[in-house]
């Protein structure tokens, strides 16, 4: 019986865009697992009632249910260990969790501001007042007040991918000679700002661009279909 994973959408079914969700999909391609992919919504709190929490990812195996991303990779990893490996040992994973507090804290701040207005503009109509009420309380000002879609902070986002930029000017992946759950981090921010708006974030010269590239095309482009802007 496949997995089932609850996956936040926008206004269309196909347009899915949260990253921990993301992350939690390339995980499970990268264990050559199958899965259903539901599609959910912000405002669908009961259908995921069952999990005792409000947000996805959400993950269904048999009997068992996970919530959180990194908490779903690593159940992943130790639950499936016959398929390929998403750390490739103790000291990569905790490389990782380092990476994933460090896109969370640095690159996904700044990203947030810059795509926020596409993300609601993106949203099905019964999420929009949940987000635009939660969202500007927990910033204390409008969307409108928070967004930064400018110049300045498009440069400010990018000189926060400086070390991730020389890393990748050494070898192809942040995992290596191959990705791992280290690079699904990162590639879900990208992979939630193209799915919800047009902007462009980096440039064909950038060796970040050429690795966001690679990750498009990889386990059969299911990256590059996925639902979005082609940017």
């Amino acid at each position: 019986m496949a997995l089932k994973v609850y996956d936040l959408a926008g206004a269309e079914d196909e347009r899915r865009f949260s990253p921990f969700c993301w992350r939690v999909k390339m995980a499970l391609r990268h264990k050559g697992l199958d899965v259903e992919e539901i599609p959910w919504r912000f405002t669908e709190k009961e259908a995921i009632a069952f999990s005792g929490q409000k947000l996805v990812p959400v993950l269904v195996d048999g009997d068992t249910t996970v919530v959180d991303s990194w908490e779903i990779a690593r159940y992943l990893e130790t639950t499936y260990p016959e398929s390929p490996s998403l750390f490739g040992g103790e000291t990569a994973e905790a490389e990782a969790l380092f990476i994933k507090f460090w896109c969370e804290q640095n690159l996904n701040s700044l990203l947030f501001r810059i795509i926020i207005l596409d993300i609601f503009n993106n949203l099905h109509e019964k999420d929009k007042a949940y987000f635009r009420e939660t969202r500007e309380k927990r910033f204390g000002m409008s969307l409108e007040e928070f967004a930064r879609p400018t110049v300045e902070m498009l440069e400010h986002f990018n000189q926060t991918l400086t070390p991730m930029r020389l890393t990748l000017a050494r070898q192809p992946f942040l995992g290596g000679s191959y990705h791992n759950f280290a690079d699904y981090i990162v590639f879900s921010s990208f992979l939630w700002a193209r799915a919800m708006s047009p902007t462009k974030l980096l440039s064909p010269d950038d060796p970040v661009f050429a690795w966001r590239d690679r990750l498009l095309d990889a386990f059969d482009g299911y990256g590059r279909k996925a639902f979005g802007y082609p940017v």
